[in-house]
C-alpha cells in the first residue's frame, strides 16, 4: 500500500454493522472537508432501509443493506474503503464478502476487539492475495488528512475534528498499536504547529493481520512524510525488526519512538496489560529491551512521554484556515421526506415547485411519480398508469369494499369514515393481489424456475396463485379488460408478462377459469414497462413488492369509486340498512 496512492482516489465507503458515533464522525469530516456529499454510500446492517444522520446541520438519509450484494453493481464498483464496526465473531464472514464482492478495495479497517486469532490470521491470508490491505482488528482506525478518516479516530465529536486541525495534509506520520494514544498523539503534533501526513493504529490484538513494521515501510515510502511518530508497547518483537531496518538504512527518515511498559520489570511474573498483546512472555519481549535496541539504532527513544513533544521538530504554529461554522445543537427531525416540503413559503414536491409540476403533468404522471418517488417520464407507463386507474375506479356495488361503504353511509357515518370502512375490505381476497401477483411473477422469473414446477410448488402451498382465476371469465369468456390491459405491450423486453402468460396455460389445463385475471395482468404489465422505461433492477422491483406500491393503483383508482358510492346513497338516502330473518341463514 502507498500512500500516495490512497490520496489520489476519490474516497468512496462501505460500513459494515452500525456504530453511529463512528459513522457520525465519519461524515462530519466529510463535511469539514467541504465536500458535497458523503464518502460513505452505504451501511451493512439489518433493520431499517435507512438510518438518519447529520450532514453539517441537517439530516440525511444514509442507505442500509442486508449485505454487500444488495448494493448496486456500479456503486460497489467505486468503493475503495471498509470499515467493518461489527462483532468480533462476524469479522471472518464480513471482511471475506467484502474481499470476494468489492473489485477496487484497497484498504479495511476492523474496529471489533477479542476477534478469535485464528480468523485475524485467515483475513491476513485472505487480504495478501487480493493486496488488500487490512487493518485491526482492534483498531479505530486510519486517517489520512484532507482525504479520509476511517473509523474514530481523530475524534468522535464535531468540535473535536476541528479542534485536532486534521482537515490539511502534514508531514508527520503517526503509527500506534495503541487506539487510546493516537488521537492523543495528533494533539501533540499540531500543537507544535505541525500537521499529520497520515496516522494509523494497528490495534492491540495478538495477531493483527497489519503490523507495524509494514506501517514503517509506508511511512519511509510516503514523500510527504518527513517525520515518523511511534507508539509501542511491550509485547511481541516487532520493534526489534525495525531496529534492523533502521540499521540497515531500509528506514532514513527521522523517528521519534516511545514504547509503553517498562513498569512490568517490577512484577515478578509479567502482567498482561490492557491489549492482548502487551505480554512479554520474553527478554526481548520487554519494554526496556526494545527501547535498547532501537537507540541503539540511532532513533530518538523518549523515557518520557512529555519528551515525544520535546523532540518533535516545532514550527510556528499557523492559523486555522476558515472552517464550516460551528455546529452547536443538532435538531434531530422526527420524519424524513423525500417526497415533499416547505421552501421558502412554497410547496415543493419531488423537487420542484408544486404549482409547475402540477401545470406541466397529468393526474396519473403525479401519481406514478408521487408513488414511486421520484418524477416519472416515460409516457407509456404514465399512459398505461391512467388507463389503470380508470379501470379500477369502479366494479358494481356488489363487492365488498363497496357494500361495506354503502352500509356505513346508510348508518349515518361521514364520508371519511364511509371511505375507510371500504378500504379496510381490501387485502388477499379483495383488491390486495396486485401485490401479491407482482411478488410471485417476480419470484418467478428471478429464480428461473420451470412453470410447471412453480404452480405446483404454489398449489401446494395455500392452492392460491394470485393473479389467477376468477369467478365470471374464464377461456370460452375471457375478460375484456385484461386484453386492453396486455395491449400496452409490443416490445421485446415481456419477461414477466410472458411468464404469467405461460403459468396462465398451466392453469387453464386444469380448469378453464384459472385464467389471468386484472390483477395479474396489472402486475406483470407493470414490471415489464418499470423494468424497460425506467430501467429498475430486480433489487428496486423486490423493494415495490415490499413496500406495496403494486397496491396502491388499486387502492387510489378505487377510493374514488367508493366516495361515488359514497355521495350516491347520501342522495338516495335510504336509511339505516338492516337484513331481513330470510337473509341470513342460523344454525343452533
Amino acid at each position: 500500500m502507498r500512500v500516495t496512492t490512497l490520496r489520489e482516489l476519490g474516497p468512496t465507503v462501505i460500513v459494515q454493522g452500525m456504530h453511529r458515533g463512528i459513522i457520525q464522525s465519519m461524515l462530519d469530516y466529510d463535511f469539514i472537508l467541504g465536500r458535497k456529499k458523503p464518502s460513505i454510500i452505504g451501511v451493512i446492517a439489518k433493520g431499517r432501509k435507512k438510518e438518519r444522520f447529520f450532514w453539517g446541520g441537517a439530516e440525511i438519509g444514509l442507505p442500509v443493506y442486508v449485505s454487500i450484494s444488495e448494493i448496486e453493481e456500479k456503486l460497489v464498483n467505486q468503493v475503495t474503503f471498509i470499515v467493518n464496526v461489527q462483532s468480533s465473531r462476524n469479522i471472518k464472514a464480513s471482511i471475506q464478502e467484502a474481499l470476494e464482492q468489492v473489485p477496487k478495495l484497497k484498504l479495511a479497517v476492523i474496529f471489533a476487539e477479542g476477534t478469535p486469532e485464528i480468523h485475524s490470521q485467515y483475513v491476513a491470508k485472505k487480504a495478501k492475495g487480493k493486496g488488500v490491505v487490512v487493518v485491526g482488528p482492534s483498531s479505530v482506525g486510519v486517517l489520512i488528512p484532507g482525504v479520509i478518516k476511517l473509523g474514530a479516530i481523530g475524534g468522535t465529536t464535531y468540535d473535536q475534528l476541528i479542534e485536532a486541525r486534521i482537515d490539511k495534509p502534514g508531514d508527520v506520520a503517526i503509527i500506534t498499536t495503541s487506539g487510546g494514544m493516537v488521537n492523543e498523539l495528533i494533539r501533540v503534533v499540531t500543537s507544535k504547529g505541525r500537521r499529520v501526513s497520515f496516522a494509523v493504529a494497528m490495534g492491540g490484538d495478538r495477531y493483527p493481520a497489519f503490523d507495524p513494521i509494514a506501517a514503517m515501510l509506508i511511512a519511509e515510502d510516503d514523500p510527504e512524510t518527513k517525520e515518523i511518530i511511534y507508539f509501542g508497547e511491550l509485547g511481541g518483537t516487532d520493534e526489534h525488526e525495525i531496529a534492523r531496518l533502521i540499521q540497515q538504512g531500509k528506514i532514513t527518515k527521522r523517528v521519534i519512538i516511545y514504547i509503553a511498559g517498562v513498569v512490568a520489570e517490577l512484577f515478578s511474573t509479567p502482567p498482561q496489560f490492557g491489549h492482548a498483546k502487551a505480554l512479554a512472555q520474553s527478554p526481548n519481549e520487554s519494554a526496556r529491551s526494545k527501547k535498547d535496541a532501537l537507540k541503539l539504532a540511532g532513533a530518538i527513544v523518549c523515557d518520557r512521554f512529555d519528551e515525544v513533544s520535546e523532540s518533535i521538530n516545532k514550527q510556528p504554529l499557523q492559523e486555522l484556515e476558515p472552517t464550516p461554522q460551528f455546529i452547536e445543537r443538532r435538531h434531530r427531525a422526527y420524519f424524513m421526506s423525500h417526497l415533499s416540503g416547505e421552501h421558502n413559503g412554497n410547496i415543493q414536491l419531488l423537487g420542484s415547485d408544486l404549482l409547475d409540476l402540477v401545470q406541466d403533468n397529468t393526474l396519473a404522471s403525479l401519481v406514478l411519480s408521487v408513488t414511486l418517488g421520484h418524477k416519472v417520464t416515460s409516457e407509456r407507463l404514465i399512459n398505461f398508469t391512467d388507463f389503470v386507474l380508470k379501470l379500477l375506479i369502479d366494479h358494481s356495488p356488489n363487492v365488498s369494499g363497496a357494500v361495506n361503504t354503502m352500509i356505513t353511509t346508510r348508518a349515518g357515518k361521514d364520508m371519511v369514515s364511509s371511505l375507510t370502512a371500504g378500504l379496510l375490505t381490501i387485502g388477499p381476497r379483495f383488491g390486495g393481489a396486485i401485490n401479491g401477483a407482482a411478488e410471485v411473477w417476480l419470484d418467478g422469473v428471478e429464480r428461473g424456475i420451470d412453470v410447471g414446477d412453480f404452480v405446483e410448488e404454489l398449489s401446494k402451498k395455500n392452492g392460491i396463485i394470485p393473479g389467477i382465476g376468477h369467478k365470471k371469465y374464464g377461456l370460452d369468456n375471457p375478460d375484456p379488460r385484461v386484453q386492453a390491459l396486455l395491449d400496452f405491450m409490443h416490445s421485446s423486453s415481456m419477461r414477466y408478462l410472458d411468464f404469467a402468460r405461460s403459468v396462465e396455460i398451466v392453469t387453464t389445463g386444469k380448469k378453464s377459469n384459472l385464467i389471468l385475471n386484472v390483477d395479474g395482468a396489472i402486475a406483470a404489465v407493470m414490471l415489464d414497462l418499470l423494468s424497460s422505461e425506467l430501467d429498475y433492477s430486480t433489487e428496486q422491483l423486490r423493494e415495490l413488492v415490499s413496500i406495496e406500491f403494486f397496491n396502491s393503483l388499486f387502492i387510489i383508482g378505487r377510493s374514488v369509486g367508493f366516495l361515488g358510492h359514497y355521495l350516491d346513497q347520501r342522495r338516495n338516502d335510504e336509511g339505516l340498512f338492516r337484513l331481513d330473518d330470510g337473509d341470513l341463514v342460523y344454525f343452533s
